[in-house]
């Protein structure tokens, strides 16, 4: 029987780097809801993702991310919506950008990612790697709708107070050349619940405030998602493709939902059209990655 390899086997040299020169609090507040990235601790990553990395992977639609990265620099409101299967998704976007040359580092330093509290709170060492991107964190509300109201108060006041700051925080850095990065599910796809899929009704706030965006759908799974802890997600080395589709004006794209729907929940309707989008995408460059892997 083969062996399967965690990343704490397979990377624990790596992570023994990255936890030595770990920077960021996991604890958050009010005060550090954004944080700047380490590009010490990406490196590393970097080093990671190659690793497991095949011949044939690589980005598609660079163009459509260098029209997003001159709207951004224009002044304009923008999003990069993109799947989310693993804890290596934005190391994997990251990379790739820059290894297409061009604007891939520009692209890669106007990034900031919608980070979830988990990844900071949870485990110090996943915490850790999480430090290696600009990110601004929030605390999900998907973790806020599970605390009981009575309870809960002190945590639910943090949680609220938290978003608000991370709110602030958004509006400060969305018009100042930045991309905002946000994992439209809300978490990690976990086949055994088929509900992690399924877009959270909070993107709908992000496209009406927000000018333009790219969809990001990704094929070929470097790390999969466990039951049990992070760092014991399995890994394994595949041939991995990201597409990025064009730049799309966020209030038409809005605007064609909301005429077409028949949904009582608006908010949901376009939370699912997105997630349409990225399964559509998604299902045709698998039959493309599928032909790279073949050969």
């Amino acid at each position: 029987m083969a062996e399967t390899f965690t990343l704490t086997t397979f990377f624990s040299d790596h992570i023994k780097r990255v936890v030595k020169q770990a920077k960021a609090t996991t604890l958050i507040t009010e005060e550090n809801v954004y944080q700047e990235g380490d590009p010490n601790i990406m490196s590393v990553l970097d080093e990671m993702v190659e690793l497991l990395l095949l011949p044939g992977s690589g980005l598609d639609g660079m163009n459509h991310l260098e029209e997003l990265l001159e709207k951004a620099k224009s002044g304009k409101a923008c999003l990069l919506l993109v799947e989310h299967y693993s804890n290596m998704d934005l190391s994997i976007v990251s990379l790739m950008a820059r290894k297409e040359g061009g604007k891939g580092k520009d692209i890669n330093d106007a990034i900031i990612a919608i980070a979830g509290m988990k990844l900071n709170e949870d485990n110090p060492i996943v915490a850790a790697f999480a430090g290696a991107y600009d990110k601004i964190v929030i605390y999900p509300s998907r973790s806020l709708q599970e605390l009981d109201p009575e309870k809960d108060k002190a945590e639910i006041a943090r949680g609220n107070a938290i978003n608000r700051a991370a709110m602030k925080s958004l509006i400060r850095h969305k018009y100042k050349g930045r991309i905002i990065l946000v994992f439209p599910s809300g978490t990690r796809y976990r086949p055994w619940e088929p509900n992690s899929k399924k877009g959270v009704r909070e993107i709908d706030s992000y496209i009406r405030s927000f000018d333009y965006m790219c969809f990001v759908a990704l094929n070929g799974e470097l790390l999969h998602v466990q039951k049990s802890d992070m760092l014991n997600d399995a890994i394994s080395k595949d041939v991995v493709r990201v597409t990025v589709g064009p730049v799309t004006d966020c209030n038409e794209f809005r605007n064609k939902v909301l005429a077409q729907t028949t949904e009582e929940d608006k908010k949901q309707a376009v939370a699912n059209e997105i997630m349409n989008e990225l399964e559509r995408m998604h299902t045709a460059a698998e039959i493309e990655r599928l032909k790279i892997l073949n050969k």
